[in-house]
């Protein structure tokens, strides 16, 4: 008997003298490609196509083949098409609901390929048509939330979280993706956090949901209030973007407040106030579990990173290559850094610094203690077919950490996010060349900077009841060897922050310079600091790395002048070694002490600190205050712009088997 092949929709017999055939839902994909409505010849046409498992290749290559004429000829049926999947989606069969969630992802993508360079109002026209958007995008939103917030089946939450993905992250910048403007409208905000409350729904789509709500909370982040004009006449939709203000419109006559239509004298103008609702409510959280939910993610993936960069460095170490650097004396350790670089994810990181930047109770996140990852083993679960992606995008499918699962062990060493994060940072700001390692730096940098200003997070990181051992990644240099992890002390950790500003300004001094990293480095250490001589705390720690300067002053080399400069800008620093050196030494040989206790040296400061002769210095624990919007605008645009074609690259929406999908729906009451 001949054998059957499957390729692109085709049913081929191996026979040469017959002609292929079709699979049927590629036939019915064929009368919908029809200028005439397919359910007149076939009154139960609709009910059927959702009974086939779909085709997501053909259907997505048959729309991208039409040209724009062609396409507008079957307007009508891809409409009809669009609103039959939204009432799929209500159907009680779970095969009819994944492959409307399936087919709604294809639509979407293959319509939106075929308009790159038409406006979004168009697209919404192709898809649902000017007069029913709002109630197809009301009724959608409905159904996905509902899927999402149901016990029930956990393939359908992923497509459900998917079909969201892929309808934020069709466009490029996702600021211009009109038919967001409906998912502002019909939130699913709610529906995400029950997500990240709820263990079992976190441990398998705690990822994507923090994704999906990074990037949603970035849609028209610095715009509050869109114009819409209507010709109602020709049912043609203009859009005009107004700046940021807090002032009430003028020619308004009702109050102002989120969502509400403002009528203008103009008849056909209609002002709407549009702040985007997923800012809003972030910063409101203050559900513990929610909190701890969406941390437990972020430091998964960002654990998952540290491990894959970790098992890259140990293989690299023991291979071939090492025993090759060893014996020519590291002639290319740089290129042996270059070669284990694992790909950041800037999608993880940009959740983080919303949650850090927008909610001040995502604070206490960062100090929550766990057990550290990877020393805990967990039990091992059958994990969902995933795609294929880079390093690094992605994190496994459990979850690894739970304060109820793993209750903490005296003889295991403890962790928290902050740590993992601080780890992760050590890692990708090493290198700054590549693109992307220079975005996740500088964002690193910001989280940073955002938590050097917060009053609660310093408070914990410099409480000597909270020390912890941070194993910073340290940048292979010729001149120094590895530090062992076992010799890592326990220290507040505000050492830990200061460790890594200090790694990254000592190892960067290359010739196209990092200046805008160095300047928030050196802002990060003044906040610090700033918070230290407020709350008088005294930090033992070793500055000498740091205030090293002086020695390229006295040298004659190209860096002498700039050295001399910063040298005489620390002339207190130097008025007090120059002042209690000579006194210290002096006390020693008086009282024949080779070596002085910590006690007999302030011993002699007290006794001498009246004589100490200091420059008075304004202002030096004042500090500009981070500010996204007017600074760092252009930077997040671009960053999510990269996010979103990353995201947008990596989707998959076939990976679930129709026999495994008949399993799991089998179980289901």
């Amino acid at each position: 008997m001949a054998q059957v092949e499957k390729r692109g929709g085709l049913l081929r017999k191996s026979s040469a003298s017959k002609k292929p055939l079709k699979e049927k839902v590629v036939l019915m994909y064929d009368e919908i490609f029809m200028t005439e409505d397919p359910s007149k010849c076939s009154p139960r046409f609709w009910e059927e196509l959702f009974l086939m498992k779909v085709n997501l290749e053909y259907l997505e290559g048959k729309l991208e083949s039409l040209d724009g004429e062609e396409l507008m000829k079957i307007k009508d049926n891809i409409n009809c098409l669009f609103q039959h999947c939204i009432q799929a989606l209500g159907e009680e069969h779970p095969i009819r609901v994944v492959n409307a969630l399936q087919t709604l992802c294809a639509l979407i993508r293959g319509v939106h390929q075929k308009n790159k360079s038409t406006s979004g109002f168009d697209i919404i026209n192709m898809l649902m048509g000017f007069d029913k958007a709002e109630l197809c995008m009301k009724n959608l939103m409905e159904s996905l939330d509902s899927l999402l917030c149901a016990e029930g089946s956990e393939s359908l939450k992923s497509l459900c979280l998917k079909l969201l993905l892929c309808l934020v992250t069709v466009t490029d910048n996702i600021s211009q993706n009109t038919i967001l403007e409906y998912v502002m409208i019909n939130s699913i905000f709610e529906a995400i956090l029950q997500i990240l409350s709820h263990p079992p729904s976190r441990r398998e789509h705690g990822y994507d949901a923090v994704v999906l709500l990074a990037l949603l909370v970035n849609y028209r982040k610095y715009e509050e209030m869109i114009q819409l004009l209507y010709e109602f006449k020709y049912m043609t939709i203009y859009a005009a973007q107004l700046r940021l203000g807090l002032e009430k419109p003028k020619n308004s006559s009702s109050a102002l407040s989120d969502g509400t239509i403002i009528k203008c004298q103009c008849p056909d103008q209609i002002v709407v106030w549009s702040v985007n609702p997923y800012i809003v409510k972030l910063s409101i959280v203050d559900d513990e579990a929610t909190l701890n939910g969406m941390g437990l993610v972020i430091a998964q993936a960002l654990s998952e990173y540290n491990r894959q960069y970790k098992d890259k460095e140990e293989e690299h170490q023991s291979g071939f290559f090492s025993a090759l650097t060893n014996m020519v004396g590291s002639m290319f350790i740089a290129d042996a850094h270059e070669k284990i670089s694992v790909q950041t994810n800037e999608a993880i990181l940009l959740a983080l610094y919303e949650a850090v930047h927008l909610n001040r109770n995502f604070i206490t996140v960062l100090a929550q203690s766990h057990p550290e990852m990877g020393l805990v083993t967990t039990p091992v679960s059958p994990a969902p077919t995933t795609p294929v992606t880079p390093l690094g995008t992605t994190p496994p499918s459990s979850d690894v950490i739970s304060s109820v699962e793993l209750p903490l062990d005296a003889d295991v060493q403890t962790s928290n996010l902050l740590i993992t994060f601080l780890k992760y940072s050590s890692i990708v700001m090493q290198d700054t060349k590549d693109e992307h390692r220079l975005h996740s730096g500088k964002l690193c940098l910001i989280i940073l900077t955002c938590i050097a200003e917060d009053q609660y997070a310093n408070a914990f990181l410099h409480d000597d009841n909270m020390n912890f051992r941070v194993n910073l990644h340290r940048m292979p240099m010729r001149h120094r060897k590895k530090a062992a992890d076992k010799n890592l002390p326990c220290r507040p950790l505000v050492c830990a922050v200061l460790d890594l500003m200090v790694e990254f300004i000592v190892t960067h001094m290359m010739k196209e310079f990092p200046m805008d990293l160095y300047i928030r480095c050196i802002q990060v250490v003044h906040k610090l600091l700033c918070y230290q001589k407020k709350c008088r705390v005294r930090l033992h720690y070793t500055w000498r790395e740091l205030w090293s300067v002086l020695r390229l002053s006295t040298n004659a080399g190209q860096w002498k002048e700039a050295a001399s400069k910063v040298t005489h800008a620390l002339v207190n620093i130097r008025a007090i070694i120059n002042h209690f050196n000579p006194k210290i030494e002096s006390y020693a040989a008086v009282n024949h002490i080779s070596q002085l206790s910590e006690e007999q040296v302030l011993e002699v400061v007290r006794a001498n600190y009246d004589t100490l002769t200091l420059k008075l210095q304004d202002g030096l624990d004042q500090y500009e205050r981070y500010s996204e919007q007017h600074k760092e605008a252009a930077f997040f645009k671009e960053l999510v712009r990269s996010i979103s074609t990353n995201v947008r690259r990596n989707l998959a929406f076939h990976t679930l088997s129709q026999e495994v999908l008949l399993k799991e729906f089998s179980t289901i009451s």
